[in-house]
Order: C-alpha cells, then sequence, then structure tokens
C-alpha cells in the first residue's frame, strides 16, 4: 500500500488539474510553490511540474482571481502617504501598512446625539426631519399625557398592594409613543417592561392594560403572566418575557422570517443599556447583520440601566458605536425629542423594510438642564 499510495495522489492531482483546465495555462510558478514540488536547478520545470505549482500558488483567504490581483496589486495611500499592496481578504480588501498601529479604545470625539427640538421645544433652524400632520401630534400628546396618567394611577394601585407589581414608563412618552407613529401596524413588536406606550397608540384600552395587572379571565395571557407582560395577537406585540435581552436574537428571527415570507414589515424590538451587557444582544445583532434581516433595535440608554451606570457596564461610547462592529448603521437621538425619534425611526423602517438591513437605535434618556 504504501509504494502505491504517491502514485494514487498523482493521479488524483492529475485529474484535478485536468478538470480545472491548468495544464494548459502558461504561467511561472511562484517560489512558494516551487518550494511545495522541489526546485529544478538543473532543468527547466516539466509541464507537470508547472501544473503543480500552479496549483499550490493559490494562497489561503484569496479569492478565485487572486492570479490577476497579484498582476496588478491592489495599491493603497495610509495616513503617511505610504503606498502598500492589500489582501483580498473575505469581506473586501485590507490595506497593508508598515506602521505599528492600534485602533484607539474609543474616537476622540463622542458620536453627536440627533435632535430637532431645544430644551425649550423650538424647531431648531435647518433642522433635517419627517415632518408630521396636526392630527398625528395631538395624537401623540395627547397618548404621552394618558400613558403618564395610567402610570401614575397603576403605579399607586401596585404601592397599596393591589397588583403585585408595576413598571413605569416616566420620562420615556416620547420614545414609545413617536416610534410606535413612525411604525406600521404590521410591524411586529418584540419589546421588553416599557413600552405599553407602544400599545397605547395602536388603541389598545385602559380596559385591556387592567385586565392584564389584575390577571382576571379577560387577559389576555389568561393570568399565567407577571403583571406588566403584556401581549396582543392582534396588535402585533409580543408577550414580555422577564429575562433580560431575551426578545433581542428573538426579533432577529422574525425579521428574518418576514424577509423569507417577503412581507412589506419589519421586527422591532426594544431593550435598555442594560439589556446591551446581555450576551443576546451581540448574538441578535450579528444573526440580523449575517442574513440581513429587517430588524430595529432600539436601545433606551437611561445611563443606569436598572441600578447599575455605564462605567460599571461597558467602556465604550454608549451603545451606537457597537452597531458599527456588527456592520450595523446606527444612530443616537435625543430622547426627549419626538419630533426627531418619529423622524430616525420613520427612515429607519425604510432602509429596514425597503434594503432589507438592521439598523440600531440608541435613545438617550436624558434631563433637560
Amino acid at each position: 500500500m504504501a509504494t502505491l499510495l504517491p502514485g494514487r495522489c498523482r493521479t488524483v492531482i492529475q485529474n484535478l488539474l485536468k478538470r480545472t483546465a491548468l495544464l494548459t495555462v502558461n504561467h511561472s510558478p511562484s517560489s512558494s510553490a516551487m518550494s511545495l514540488v522541489g526546485r529544478q536547478d538543473k532543468a527547466p520545470p516539466s509541464q507537470e511540474n508547472r501544473s503543480l505549482a500552479i496549483l499550490f500558488s493559490f494562497r489561503r483567504h484569496e479569492s478565485t482571481k487572486a492570479q490577476v490581483q497579484l498582476q496588478q496589486p491592489f495599491v493603497a495611500k495610509d495616513d503617511n502617504t505610504q503606498l502598500d499592496e492589500a489582501i483580498d481578504f473575505p469581506g473586501g480588501k485590507v490595506a497593508f501598512t508598515s506602521e505599528m498601529r492600534f485602533i484607539p479604545e474609543s474616537a476622540e470625539k463622542r458620536v453627536p446625539c440627533y435632535r430637532v427640538l431645544d430644551d425649550d421645544g423650538v424647531l431648531i433652524p435647518y433642522s433635517n426631519y419627517v415632518l408630521v400632520s396636526k392630527d398625528m401630534a395631538v395624537k401623540m400628546y395627547s397618548d404621552m399625557v394618558t400613558l403618564q396618567i395610567m402610570d401614575n394611577i397603576f403605579y399607586e394601585v401596585q404601592r397599596q398592594g393591589r397588583t403585585s407589581f408595576y413598571m413605569t414608563s416616566m420620562g420615556e412618552e416620547a420614545i414609545t409613543i413617536a416610534s410606535a407613529a413612525a411604525l406600521s401596524t404590521d410591524d411586529i413588536i418584540l419589546p421588553q417592561y416599557r413600552e405599553p406606550g407602544v400599545l397605547l397608540w395602536r388603541r389598545f384600552t385602559l380596559l385591556e392594560f387592567a385586565n392584564q395587572l389584575m390577571a382576571n379571565g379577560a387577559d389576555y395571557g389568561k393570568g399565567k403572566q407577571m403583571p406588566v407582560h403584556y401581549v396582543s395577537n392582534k396588535h402585533n406585540y409580543f408577550t414580555v418575557s422577564s429575562p433580560i435581552a431575551t426578545q433581542v436574537p428573538q426579533a432577529a428571527g422574525v425579521g428574518y422570517a418576514l424577509k423569507m415570507e417577503g412581507r412589506n414589515a419589519c421586527a422591532v424590538t426594544y431593550f435598555g443599556d442594560g439589556g446591551s451587557s446581555e450576551g443576546d444582544f451581540h448574538a441578535g445583532m450579528n444573526f440580523a447583520a449575517v442574513m440581513e434581516a429587517p430588524v430595529i433595535f432600539i436601545c433606551r440608554n437611561n445611563g443606569w440601566a436598572i441600578s447599575t451606570p455605564l462605567e460599571e457596564q461597558f467602556r465604550s461610547d454608549g451603545v451606537v458605536v457597537k452597531g458599527q462592529a456588527y456592520g450595523v448603521r446606527s444612530i443616537r437621538v435625543d430622547g426627549n425629542d419626538a419630533l426627531a425619534i418619529y423622524s430616525a425611526v420613520h427612515t429607519t423602517r425604510e432602509m429596514a423594510v425597503n434594503e432589507n438591513k438592521p439598523v440600531l437605535i440608541e435613545v438617550l434618556e436624558t434631563i433637560p438642564s
């Protein structure tokens, strides 16, 4: 068997060369290839050795056009005007540099925060935003006020011991109401805890909220969920799940399903800055990016999660910069500016649905000075 193995290997290689039509290619073998097939110092290489050299001259990570690219190497100019060749690596060409240069842990300037209204609610001149009708503006304002009043009442009910659990949306009314206004009712919502404003915009009634909180017979979850864990098939609103950030990879899957079905809709998931510290966030972002799923990731960043400040969670410039690491478009928006949120989500939805691309929106929840 030992004496037959080299002959079999040579036969396999010859068949491979014939199939790839490399036997008829007139190329000079590279030095790296000659080291593999043996140098021919005294006699010119045979046709077979030439073919073997060509076969083994393909380097790792090179494309099928490697030979052409090596003949006409890509030239890039770095900051020091030094010319270098580039490697054709999966994902695109990567330029070489002779300078040992590390990517800084953070940029010199932080990512700016998009806003349309100033702290007094006055429109900033020359702002780039999406117009809303008067009726929509009135409904947005009315629903934000209603949400705040509902929170006050149900929070007092919980403090009185008449229900076991409640979470308010105080300070986040604009985030949920304005984003919901920019979406289609066909878009599927995968919420966390503080998105009742989306249901309110989609005309989920105050009685339906109360039914869920009291876990009575009219509750759509049949009383099997904790309070505030709303659900509504009619409103395309997934059941709230207690574990943090589990809805993020689920949204990536839902978005991919919508894409496969060819539906004119996207998946939208909400989470906090604490949720972005969970592994599910990274898995969901990467899945949506690789599969090109129409998903909108909306991060409500209040700087504290539930009780953990940002500096104890991560060292990056918030959450918005994490999108670029996964190849996801991202934007940072003022959480107190309903018009900016509406404009950002409206534009984001067009990107997600029309281009089948995920987008990350980081909304900063701040108290105006």
